[in-house]
């Protein structure tokens, strides 16, 4: 329910690059023997996304599959007619259910006859928003938005506008393989272990390969942005961020900092550990920020919004600014940093 690269800032001099440019649309890059990377425009601020093939017993598995558009699927066409013409996809599996990850895996599957392999989040999440797609726009979830300082025409515009991509999504298989925490995949003559991570999407599936050090890392550690962590109405005071946190630490601790990180979004890079420390302290910066604006007197989480997003913003960015301030706002509660002033229809924070 949320995209990737929310924010941005300077890459750091201690990552190394491989690849200093992104493959051309649809041609496969080849980053290590038999492993392909391929990557699919997307029409977002955002504007791609990273497709991984991995060889596999009489073909190559495919890991994720871009939006559900007529361009993505003639990227598909075009790679199979030519670059992998003649070879055959074994099966596909998702990371996690945001539409520019799993939104042509129904049209994949049934054009390739292929099993779809993801966690029991990912598909269940998929297939709750399928069924619903403009559940979001629903009353309760407009007033959400309301109670934490949006004006009812932005409330609209978000709840409605700012939700559209999530229709970009096809009908998934009516079965699916589970991948959960600590199995052990077997593509090919690889064997990865699947880890998974919270935050950025519940239960996202993250493969790692020890024997060659290389990390599918997926949307929870990309070099140059920030993964979208956003709190949504139907979980008005969960904690996302403190699941983020909590997974890049585990992330540091159990993967080598000179694994080759191949990310859903951007260019593949070494240098994982530092990479996970920026992320750490920028949250920690956003939330100091959030701190010093709450000195001044309670804010609403839209008051709060242009403190760390200081562009302006479509309806679809919108959405996610506010949801990530929103991330920001609840783990600084939950650390005891802030409190919530509830007043009639309106709620704000103040520092504790």
């Amino acid at each position: 329910m949320a995209e990737a690269g929310t924010d941005t800032y300077t890459e750091s001099a201690e990552l190394r690059f491989p690849w200093a440019e992104p493959p051309a649309p649809g041609e496969p890059v080849e980053v290590a023997p038999g492993i392909l990377w391929v990557r699919f425009p997307l029409p977002f601020r955002l504007d791609h996304v990273n497709i991984y093939l991995i060889e596999d017993e009489g073909g190559y598995a495919v890991l994720d599959t871009g939006i559900s558009n007529d361009q993505t699927r003639e990227h598909w066409r075009a790679l199979m007619d030519g670059p992998l013409a003649g070879k055959k996809l074994t099966r596909l599996i998702v990371t996690h259910f945001h539409p520019d990850h799993i939104g042509l895996a129904g049209w994949l599957c049934e054009t390739y006859g292929l099993p779809l392999l993801t966690s029991q989040t990912s598909y269940l999440m998929s297939i709750n928003i399928s069924l619903t797609p403009g559940a979001l726009a629903a009353k309760p979830y407009q007033d959400f938005y309301l109670r934490h300082g949006m004006s009812p025409e932005t409330a609209k515009l978000v709840s409605t506008q700012g939700h559209a991509y999530l229709s970009m999504v096809d009908q998934l298989p009516p079965t699916f393989l589970r991948l959960v925490a600590g199995d052990t995949l077997t593509i090919g003559r690889r064997q990865f272990r699947v880890y998974t991570g919270d935050g950025h999407a519940p239960e996202q599936i993250m493969l790692y390969l020890a024997d060659e050090r290389i990390l599918f890392a997926a949307d929870q550690v990309i070099a140059k942005i920030t993964p979208n962590i956003s709190v949504w109405a139907v979980d008005p005071e969960g904690d996302p961020l403190g699941h983020y946190l909590r997974t890049v630490r585990l992330i540091e601790a159990h993967i080598p900092d000179d694994a080759l990180v191949l990310p859903g979004h951007q260019l593949p890079f070494y240098g994982l550990h530092t990479r996970c420390q920026e992320l750490v302290m920028h949250h920690e910066d956003r939330c100091q920020a959030i701190g010093t604006a709450c000195a001044d007197g309670p804010k609403t989480v839209a008051d709060l919004v242009p403190v760390l997003f200081r562009r302006e913003l479509d309806p679809h960015q919108l959405s996610f600014a506010f949801s990530e301030t929103h991330a920001h706002v609840n783990r600084m509660v939950r650390r005891g940093e802030l409190v919530w002033i509830h007043e009639a229809e309106t709620s704000r924070v103040a520092k504790a």
